[in-house]
């Protein structure tokens, strides 16, 4: 049969994976990743035993969950206050971040004027700031809500820049030969066409807010993970200082994993394409603009 009938041909999609083949996959991904953590974790816990390493110095990953069991009682109501104060300021960062990434990218004059005060505000320390935060708004939570902000706000901004002003030129000239107002260019296609680079941005911003509110406890606070941080460290807590680097991590990565989930759940289609490319693998014979018809197909 030939391929003009219908039959199989050169040109002809690839069958679509079976569900319980697409979600081996993924497993097999994440279990990889499994295994070198549980090998990095079996050398720490070797070397520590083999060379007879002080507690205080260097505790053994057994040592160090063991101490985050029986020590809960301390580590989670300090661990409740960082996260509100992560997650406060995630928010913020996040409102504001967007917010002036659309200004510097829908308004030249604001783009000078402003963005190089935004640049200019990642060149001065945060621990700096976060004295001068404490006296003008006191020790409530406030300025660590503040410091975290500061901390995550500009990757945001910079990819909400770069994603507004990536778009397409044709297609906005499409856009205004079919009169379309500067609004509906927006809604319908400049910020669609950012979603990805602000998704970007709100990762990276996830993780950034954990240092952001753990740094921000080093200054005028007396509850938090970066406040037990330092009491312990003073105190040579050492097994109790790497259980709540360990919890700070957790957190950091559930927030990472809920902003990539999201974005999973509002961008399908980028998913989509993506698998489709990933799984289309060209006979060496198949012309290359073919194979690029067969991908999206």
């Amino acid at each position: 049969m030939s391929e003009r009938q219908g039959g199989p041909g050169p040109s002809s999609s690839p069958p679509s994976p079976s569900r319980a083949l697409v979600a081996w996959r993924l497993v097999r991904g994440h279990l990889v990743s499994a295994a070198v953590v549980v090998g990095l974790l079996a050398v720490w816990e070797v070397v520590v035993a083999v060379f007879d390493i002080k507690t205080y110095v260097l505790p053994a990953p057994a040592s160090i969950v063991s101490k985050a069991v029986t020590d809960a009682d301390i580590l989670l109501p300090n661990l409740r206050v960082t996260i509100v104060e992560m997650l406060l300021g995630f928010g913020l960062a996040a409102v504001v971040g967007v917010g002036l990434g659309i200004l510097i990218a829908g308004s030249a004059v604001f783009r000078r004027g402003v963005f190089p005060l935004v640049i200019a505000s990642q060149t001065v320390p945060v621990i700096a700031i976060a004295p001068v935060l404490v006296i003008w708004f006191g020790y409530d939570i406030l300025p660590r809500v503040l410091v975290t902000a500061l901390v995550a706000f500009f990757p945001l901004t910079v990819n909400t820049v770069s994603g507004l002003r990536a778009v397409d030129p044709e297609l906005v000239r499409l856009f205004r030969s079919l009169n379309a107002s500067r609004l509906q260019i927006f809604r319908k296609l400049t910020f669609p066409s950012g979603l990805p680079y602000i998704f970007a941005g709100l990762k990276v911003a996830a993780t950034l807010s954990v240092i952001g509110a753990t740094v921000s406890e080093w200054v005028g606070a007396d509850r938090g993970m970066g406040y037990l941080i330092i009491t312990d460290t003073q105190q040579l807590e050492t097994t109790r200082v790497f259980a709540s680097i360990f919890l700070l991590s957790l957190s950091g990565i559930a927030l990472y994993l809920i902003v990539a989930g999201i974005e999973r759940l509002s961008l399908p289609w980028r998913h989509s394409v993506r698998a489709r490319r990933r799984r289309f693998k060209p006979s060496p014979g198949l012309p290359r603009a073919r194979a690029r018809a067969a991908a999206t197909r």
